[in-house]
């Protein structure tokens, strides 16, 4: 994908509060992301994000039920405040959000999920990469 899909993110960008979003491979790599967001924002959230979730999936294994299966990653930001939100969004992708503080977090998960729904997880997924 390229900026010009940014389409699929519009309507997630248009909830208030949303600063950034970006779609990214499991491996960091950037899918798409939101025209408010500039390509070197979106490049380093999205290898940032594939780290936390990578980290979560680990937790998950460790301390949940023993199957590598985070659904979500939420991080909440001191200082100038706001979330950052990292969730699956198909086969080897996670979509990311970055948002102000004066979000409803349960909000900004839910619209996450639905806009998964609704562009449907085929369209995020990230096919295997061949060695």
């Amino acid at each position: 994908m390229t900026v010009d899909q940014n389409w699929m993110l519009a309507e997630l960008n248009a909830v208030h509060g949303v600063r950034h979003a970006v779609v990214l491979s499991a491996d960091g790599l950037l899918r798409t992301y939101s025209a408010q967001t500039s390509r070197d924002d979106a490049e380093r959230l999205a290898a940032a994000c594939a780290g936390l979730k990578a980290i979560g999936q680990s937790l998950a294994l460790e301390f949940g039920t023993g199957v590598a299966n985070a659904r979500q990653v939420m991080v909440e930001f001191d200082g100038c405040g706001g979330y950052l939100f990292v969730r699956g969004a198909g086969d080897g992708s996670h979509l990311a959000v970055v948002t102000d503080q004066g979000v409803d977090p349960a909000l900004i998960a839910r619209q996450m999920q639905a806009q998964v729904l609704k562009i449907g997880e085929s369209s995020f997924g990230t096919p295997r990469r061949e060695n």
